[in-house]
């Protein structure tokens, strides 16, 4: 494959900012944070740090940023470490709080869009560690279109409590358990102290590891980066050869928008889709091909996931955890078991310089006897778990989480809460029952605003032993460790007038997954009544960032961005 080189080479944004004897001042600032008089003929690598002590998510990072420096450094560039943001969605989860965390994903990008661009970073390396961050890294690194390689904190390892292995979903769920009376105080003190052993992200098939093995299928970070322990030698050798592989793309040529195509993107849902992975990488996608300028829908996953099983036995639907995953030899055996069967495209170019398919040629297959990673013989579910349904409750699109072993329809009764937390007190004080669907609504986007996670309401509904009784729809957005009969991402959202505004306490409502519909069961005439009585409620936010979120935000089955729309 013939590589292009930036027509102003390896030091095209820096070059302008400290050569020539005008840009004296400039020098002189950067004399004075370390630069010697070598490094202005050096291209300089940005490396954007999400360190933080507010999730252990991203606790570590520190270390690994000064690692990829380190790495940059010694291949020839002069690195420069710089940070941005992490919000914690296991700590804000079902508060008024949770409310900042997909507007973070978009202050991230903005952030780190913002100092390489004013900067003149010739190159970035990114290091992610919760949800949020790795798609915010992502965007930026896009936006921007400089050499970029992201690297993954890392998976956290599992707690343990007696033979027991735990995470922040067993304490989720225990507080459900803790209402119904199945676990004491006592019990319930016990399994929090022992769930979160240290840093990294949470431990099973969660947003945080879906979106590392996405942007790896991607090819945008090297190969295994994201099944690592956030505390290995291995992560930190793959956070310093990230600093050399940023510094090599700048001598090649090779920037974001060259590797992630639409065959790019396609791989990455195929290899979501085998591991079971987060609703959340809906969202996250689409914001991510806006980003980079690709065209992709909803309906690419509903696609690409008829021809694509679930292989992973992994939580929160199955028995492991990503640190299992790690134990047998990570990504790459999976992604070479998904090309040699025809499912990926080998030809996508990568951040290491080479395809997929060389990337992965000397990889061999997982040990005999290993029960993560099923065979394609003995699938999980023999097609995708993400299944796009429309209706006349979602005429803009939903997405719901069928993991198969919940059912493919669901028939109840609606039980309508205008925000998670009324839904949260009916649930954990057993007012909701069998054959009840759970309807939340105004927490979209713009409603809530910023489309909080149900992870609160459907862990109570799990840990009261209704995961297969009660469904709950959303159009906000649900955890990764979210299981059970769940529809989010519902559109038109009910802030805007869509139809989920106009449901009713007793309505009946359908879940056909099979048929791929989301239905309430009353006449158009009906409808048509009741939105015309529908006044739309006032904004919860008039000031500040969320405000702001609200006044850009696209809707969901768009990604919910916030640049979309905008027009010159």
């Amino acid at each position: 494959m013939k590589l292009k080189k930036p027509s102003a080479g390896a030091r095209a944004w820096s070059g302008p900012l400290v050569d020539g004897m005008e840009r004296a001042p400039s020098r002189a600032m950067l004399h004075a944070v370390g630069f010697k008089e070598e490094d202005f003929k050096k291209p300089q690598i940005g490396i954007a740090s999400t360190w933080s002590q507010v999730t252990p998510c991203n606790s570590h990072i520190d270390e690994l940023a000064r690692d990829a420096a380190a790495g940059a450094d010694e291949a020839g560039g002069k690195a420069v470490i710089f940070n941005t943001i992490t919000i914690s969605d296991g700590i804000s989860m079902g508060t008024e709080g949770m409310k900042y965390s997909l507007v973070s994903r978009e202050v991230i990008a903005d952030s780190i869009e913002t100092v390489a661009g004013c900067e003149g970073f010739d190159a970035l390396v990114t290091l992610g560690g919760c949800d949020k961050n790795m798609p915010g890294c992502v965007m930026a690194m896009l936006r921007l279109n400089r050499p970029s390689v992201f690297v993954y904190g890392g998976t956290i390892l599992p707690g343990c409590l007696g033979q027991k292995n735990l995470d922040i979903i067993s304490v989720f769920e225990a507080v459900g358990q803790r209402t119904k009376g199945v676990i004491t105080d006592a019990q319930l003190g016990e399994i929090e102290r022992c769930a979160i052993p240290g840093p990294g992200s949470c431990g099973g098939m969660y947003t945080a590891n879906t979106m590392a093995c996405a942007i790896e299928a991607m090819g945008l970070s090297l190969p295994n980066s994201s099944a690592m322990a956030a505390i290995s030698p291995n992560k930190r050798a793959d956070a310093r050869a990230a600093g050399e592989a940023a510094y090599q793309l700048t001598q090649k040529g090779i920037r974001p928008r060259d590797i992630l195509t639409r065959k790019a993107l396609e791989n990455a849902i195929t290899v979501i889709t085998a591991l079971g992975g987060s609703t959340n990488s809906v969202l996250h996608f689409l914001a991510i091909a806006q980003a980079g300028g690709v065209k992709l829908g909803i309906d690419d996953f509903q696609r690409i996931g008829q021809r694509v099983p679930v292989l992973a036995d992994l939580k929160p639907s199955g028995r492991f955890v990503m640190a299992d995953l790690v134990n047998i030899g990570g990504l790459v055996p999976l992604m070479k078991r998904l090309l040699d069967r025809g499912l990926l495209h080998g030809d996508c170019l990568t951040v290491t310089g080479k395809t997929v398919a060389e990337n992965l040629a000397y990889v061999g297959d997982y040990a005999a006897g290993q029960e993560v990673i099923r065979p394609f013989s003995n699938p999980i579910k023999p097609n995708g778990h993400l299944v796009i349904l429309r209706g006349n409750l979602a005429p803009g699109g939903s997405v719901a989480k069928i993991s198969g072993k919940e059912g493919e329809r669901f028939e109840g009764k609606a039980r309508v809460f205008g925000a998670e937390e009324e839904a949260m007190r009916a649930i954990l004080d057993g007012k909701i029952v069998k054959g009840d669907v759970v309807v939340i609504r105004y927490e979209g986007p713009r409603g809530g605003p910023g489309m909080r996670e149900m992870l609160s309401p459907t862990s109570a509904i799990m840990g009261r032993g209704l995961g297969k009784e009660v469904a709950l729809i959303t159009d906000g957005r649900f955890s990764g460790g979210t299981h059970g009969f769940v529809v989010g991402h519902i559109t038109p959202e009910a802030y805007d007038g869509g139809p989920l505004a106009l449901v009713k306490n007793g309505d009946r409502v359908i879940i056909d997954a099979k048929g791929r519909q989301i239905r309430l069961e009353i006449s158009a005439a009906e409808m048509k009544k009741r939105k015309k009585a529908w006044k739309k409620p006032k904004p919860r936010y008039t000031k500040g960032v969320l405000a702001k979120f609200v006044h850009l935000v696209s809707d969901a089955s768009h990604g919910a961005v916030t640049d979309e729309g905008l027009r010159l």
